[in-house]
């Protein structure tokens, strides 16, 4: 199991390279090749990431917040898959969850799902039911883009440290699951808050993988010509 998931990895990294892509030519897309070409509600949501980055390096770093928000992000993921929680231990200092069974979305999913910005987003669509907020899109924008923030420095000094939900699963297949999924959000925010359409977004996405793979295949058949002749 080990090597099929190492082998999974591999495979994966042509869509790594796909997804990156994609979020290159969607951000070229929104800015038409200038700063200024950037949208009021894109500017609110770099504004709370480039904010939530100062805090990261001048402030004291909340861990104990960061705990509660993975282990609650994995209690979270599994009751979505139908998965009982049977406790929950969260401290300065690390964390667990007691569950009946796991598997390698549940384990890896706070690597890669902003649980923080997941409530910002529910705490919105809530008010949004009995107050007009878009007066205030740059400021929820802003959060998004603070708590997503929280969410991949984080996410990059844990995987820095070491992880034992990483090495449960493997390097390779998890670095390709947390990369490729971290850049899948980014992309859905990107979405979100432009002119973009899901449609344009999903055929650049497919266009982008596939071309990968197909180049790929192609780079593999000319070695193994080249190797064939020499």
């Amino acid at each position: 199991m080990r090597f099929l998931k190492w082998f999974i990895g591999l495979l994966l990294l042509p869509a790594c390279i796909g997804v990156s892509r994609t979020i290159h030519g969607l951000l070229l897309q929104l800015s038409g090749g200038t700063w200024s070409g950037w949208s009021p509600d894109v500017w609110a949501l770099l504004g709370g990431f480039v904010l939530w980055i100062f805090i990261y390096f001048v402030m004291p770093r909340p861990m104990r917040t960061y705990v509660l928000a993975h282990e609650l992000t994995h209690a979270l993921w599994a009751w979505l898959m139908g998965v009982s929680v049977l406790g929950m231990k969260v401290s300065k200092r690390g964390g667990h969850v007691l569950l009946t069974k796991s598997n390698f979305l549940i384990t890896l999913a706070p690597y890669f799902f902003p649980f923080y910005t997941l409530c910002v987003i529910l705490i919105h669509a809530v008010l949004s039911l009995f107050f007009d907020t878009s007066p205030y899109d740059a400021i929820w924008l802003g959060w998004v883009g603070l708590t997503w923030g929280f969410h991949l420095t984080f996410t990059l000094s844990m995987i820095k440290v070491g992880q034992s939900d990483i090495r449960e699963h493997g390097a390779l297949f998890s670095y390709a699951i947390i990369y490729s999924f971290n850049l899948l959000g980014i992309g859905i925010w990107l979405v979100a808050v432009s002119d973009l359409t899901w449609t344009e977004w999903t055929h650049a996405l497919g266009r982008d993988v596939s071309q990968t793979y197909l180049w790929l295949g192609e780079w593999i058949l000319h070695a193994v010509d080249w190797l064939a002749e020499a």
